[in-house]
């Protein structure tokens, strides 16, 4: 039966047959065995079948309108099957995916508590990489969609039950909050898997789009230290690396973006002393000032890539939508790196000087870029600078006259 059923399985991608299988009711059947089948393969086949059915979009309105499936549907987040769950997801994701119906998914979720408590749970304790990327692209989807519904997970947190257990008492989980539970998934996904290290560090910088979201990473029980640490761990040593080529920029940028937005939101509205060391760590300037070299050289071969692709309008759209994404990434790095200048000392910059994160070249690409726009930061740092080492500032302050320092 399991081998028919996948070949079922396999040929519901197909259009026509997505069709037949709901003209004779299909969905009700599956409806059927999600109340009574026992066998978790079987249920996980079911769910898959609906999942490539509502690839269609005359299919997924009709499976989206229907309540109780609906209903059913989400109750499977709370399974504890490893691939119902991810096939529950992948159909989530799907239906979220379709502009006509995805405002009735949202609302149903927003409708249902018991989904919270189902999504961090997975994302908190599951090892299953694919299952957490796909779990971290529905919520993902679920933030970009819907800032109340965002807002309401934020602000979550309490015991609520989720369903019956063998004993027909209520199942209580425990009290989670959205940011440990997505740095849980991160810290999972970060070295098996670079796209879903990219979807988890979107949905912390969609956080940081409301005050709300900046709060609840900062004033969390560790001040925000966990948080701040795995994004500084990604920049200063996995991401962007001195032994990777310029052009890694490229397929790094929008997973840096994120990061850097993120801890640019920290950074503003971070004040507590015992964080203020964490924000005069020169490593991490070396790290922006890296990026903005790399990228330097990313710009130039865009421009050669340009010129040769000239005729093509294809080839211009890719160039043009690289370029996008770079300078969101550019503009994100050089704002946190100016408020980070600025906040030098003396102390800082010798530190910076003597462990090489800063010299003529790194100082005046940092100049090259944050210039004219940041000039009040640049300036602020080259007052620093001159007391640290005087010849340098000298010799940045001949190569960027506009500069007026007040000695």
């Amino acid at each position: 039966m399991e081998n028919d059923i996948c070949k079922v399985w396999d040929m519901s991608m197909d259009e026509d047959v997505a069709l037949f299988l709901q003209e004779f009711n299909a969905p009700d059947i599956f409806m059927g065995v999600f109340a009574k089948s026992k066998c978790p393969r079987l249920t996980e086949i079911c769910v898959g079948i609906l999942g490539n059915m509502a690839c269609f979009q005359d299919i997924c309105m009709s499976i989206s309108k229907d309540e109780n499936l609906g209903q059913v549907l989400l109750q499977r987040l709370c399974d504890s099957d490893s691939p119902t769950l991810l096939e529950t997801s992948r159909l989530l994701l799907t239906c979220l995916s379709q502009p006509e119906v995805a405002n009735v998914w949202v609302e149903r979720i927003r409708e249902n508590p018991s989904v919270y408590d189902c999504v961090c749970f997975i994302m908190s304790s599951s090892t299953n990489v694919e299952l957490l990327v796909k779990v971290g692209e529905v919520v993902d989807k679920l933030f970009d969609l819907d800032e109340e519904l965002m807002l309401n997970w934020i602000k979550n947190g309490t015991c609520r039950s989720v369903g019956p257990s063998v004993d027909d008492s209520p199942e209580e989980l425990p009290d989670f909050k959205i940011v440990p539970c997505i740095l849980e998934a991160a810290k999972q996904v970060r070295s098996d898997n670079p796209e879903g290290l990219d979807v988890y560090m979107h949905i912390l910088q969609l956080l940081t789009t409301v005050d709300e979201g900046i709060q609840a990473i900062v004033q969390a029980p560790d001040g925000g230290k966990e948080t701040w640490s795995l994004l500084y761990e990604l920049v200063c040593q996995e991401l962007c690396q001195p032994d990777d080529p310029p052009i890694i920029v490229q397929e790094q940028k929008t997973v840096l973006a994120s990061i850097l937005s993120v801890l640019s939101a920290m950074f503003a509205s971070q004040t507590e002393q015992e964080y203020t060391r964490m924000r005069k760590n020169m490593p991490l300037i070396g790290s922006l000032i890296r990026i903005l070299q790399y990228m330097e050289g990313c710009g130039k071969r865009t421009v050669e890539n340009s010129k040769e692709s000239e005729q093509e309008e294809t080839g211009r759209t890719d160039v043009n939508e690289e370029d996008f994404h770079l300078k969101i990434l550019k503009d994100i790095c050089c704002e946190l790196l100016s408020n980070m200048l600025q906040e030098l000392t003396k102390e800082n910059t010798v530190e910076g000087l003597h462990q090489g994160h800063l010299n003529e070249q790194t100082c005046s690409c940092a100049f090259q870029n944050l210039l004219p726009l940041y000039s009040a930061s640049v300036e602020s740092f080259l007052e620093v600078l001159r007391e640290a080492d005087q010849t340098l500032a000298d010799n940045l302050e001949k190569r960027f006259p506009s500069l007026k320092v007040h000695t």
